[in-house]
């Protein structure tokens, strides 16, 4: 068999245009069977606007789509499926008031006598999800569960469907460490099986570990296709932005001022009787040092974070910021009194999808006298020009500048204008979730480099990430977090990822918690 016989899936010539913008200008790329292909490139470079073509979410003006040798059309994605091709994506395609079950089969639906089956249903998820280590409740409702559940969720839904061709956008953005280290595991075996496998992924550290081959997107053109073991991140990472990319984040000791944010054995309800999924967890923040929360997904740092923006009531404890007690407080109450907050789940709590970018870049702060007239009329001249320097100094990327609906763009370009917003606004208080999901290398070198400026000049920064690498390289202290409560709280300088594992699993505790 020739290695052309041998192509999964080969796109030909593709090009796909939006208002103002190239998204995919001529792109070839072949997928050979057996194999995990990389996609790598910036955001906004047109890696899922390509992947959605072959989904057939969208259709390309120009070029072909053949598989195993012949040529195919696709109109939807319900012809993908009957294609096997299968898609997890980056901002998940799921129904928030069904339940886990019910969106991974969704579409697919068993019956038995013309009746639903939902215990084969049950039994087949049940299956995969211990087979491929993709533990879920499959009767919780999407919208009560965590992002990374809601991933799992989505990674279930296609193996469900048994597909052949298998694409992952951005598969381990909101998984920890030990859950990446698995799904990479699971990637190599379906591989093995015979499946192949496309991964886009902006951690070059893991398409290093599990891709065969990386192509790498800029602009909407292809660069080029380099064999994974031939190459190293430095020139992936310059491929793909153009320029050399510095990994090590350079900063100089805290030096930390007044407390900011003083929390004090605050608890946080898990809601319908359930126990306290926050339970009596106390710390400060001081002014210009970075706090990192650290520990895995789904031990109350989600919940943690919504007590103290006012998105979920607290049961009991103290929130204090600048003196001031908010714990009674609205969202906008602990906005104007100087919390800023850059949410883990950027389309549920950070924008409106279906405003312009430049609204989007002002609905902490539309009610100014700057942006609005005392009839309450908007000054739009105003918001445009305020727009246009955020786009500028946050290099934000979309096909209509200021006027681009924020639905239509890339998911870092996306999460670049939420961090512009929040940082703008000059906060006592930033806490930032995931500040660097979905984006590019040269996007976090970026947003690092500017967490650190905002420390320097005296910001009071609470960080929650699932990045072991971004927790000890930005952080001035750690405190883990561990089944609702905090583990233990360390100097970044002087503790290894090893032992922040051992508190992070359980396996550790610190007997007293040390106070800031």
């Amino acid at each position: 068999m020739s290695e052309k016989e041998n192509y999964a899936i080969e796109l030909r010539g593709i090009t796909k245009r939006f208002p103002g913008i190239v998204a995919n200008d001529n792109i070839t790329l072949t997928l050979k069977r057996g194999e995990i292909h990389a996609l790598l490139g910036e955001n906004g470079a047109g890696k899922s606007t390509l992947m959605s073509i072959l989904f057939g979410l969208y259709q390309p003006e120009e070029g072909e789509i053949y598989k195993d040798g012949r040529k195919v059309e696709i109109s939807d994605p319900n012809v993908a499926n009957e294609l096997g091709i299968g898609m997890v994506h980056q901002h998940f395609k799921l129904v928030p008031c069904f339940t886990v079950l019910q969106n991974i089969i969704l579409g697919v639906e068993p019956r038995r006598n013309g009746l639903l089956n939902m215990e084969e249903a049950r039994a087949r998820v049940t299956e995969l999800s211990e087979r491929y280590h993709l533990q879920v409740d499959p009767d919780a409702r999407i919208e009560d569960i965590t992002v990374g559940m809601q991933q799992r969720t989505e990674i279930l839904k296609m193996l469900y469907r048994d597909n052949e061709i298998l694409i992952f956008d951005e598969p381990t953005a909101v998984l920890s460490v030990q859950e990446i280290d698995e799904l990479m595991q699971i990637m190599r075996g379906l591989a093995a099986e015979g499946k192949s496998l496309l991964f886009i992924s902006h951690k070059l550290g893991e398409i290093m570990a599990v891709s065969d081959r990386c192509s790498v997107l800029r602009k909407g053109r292809c660069i080029g296709t380099v064999n994974t073991a031939d190459t190293t991140p430095e020139e992936l990472s310059a491929m793909m932005v153009g320029r050399n990319v510095s990994f090590h984040v350079d900063k100089k000791p805290a030096n930390p001022g007044e407390t900011v944010l003083e929390v004090r054995d605050l608890s946080v309800s898990g809601g319908r009787g359930k126990k306290d999924t926050v339970h009596r967890v106390s710390f400060q923040v001081r002014a210009g040092e970075i706090v990192c929360i650290a520990g895995i997904d789904g031990n109350g740092q989600s919940e943690l974070i919504y007590g103290l923006t006012g998105l979920m009531p607290a049961s009991e404890g103290s929130i204090r910021l600048a003196g001031q007690e908010l714990v009674k407080e609205s969202v906008r109450r602990r906005s104007l009194q100087g919390m800023s907050h850059i949410p883990e789940d950027r389309h549920k709590y950070g924008m409106v999808l279906d405003y312009s970018l430049e609204d989007n870049l002002v609905l902490q702060r539309y009610f100014e006298p700057r942006f609005m007239g005392p009839l309450g009329i908007l000054k739009r001249d105003a918001i445009r020009s305020y727009a246009d320097g955020l786009i500028e100094a946050y290099d934000i990327r979309s096909g209509e500048g200021a006027q681009s609906i924020v639905r239509g763009m890339s998911g870092g370009n996306q999460q670049k204008a939420v961090i512009a917003r929040e940082i703008d606004r000059a906060p006592k208080l930033l806490i930032t979730v995931q500040p660097t999901r979905g984006v590019d290398i040269g996007a976090i070198e970026m947003i690092h480099k500017e967490l650190i400026r905002q420390r320097d000049q005296g910001m009071a920064i609470l960080l929650v990430s699932l990045e072991l690498d971004e927790v000890m390289d930005i952080s001035d202290r750690i405190l883990v977090m561990y089944d609702g409560e905090l583990a233990g709280e360390f100097d970044p300088a002087a503790v290894t990822v090893e032992e922040l594992g051992l508190y992070m699993t359980g396996a550790r505790r610190q007997d007293a918690r040390k106070e800031a």
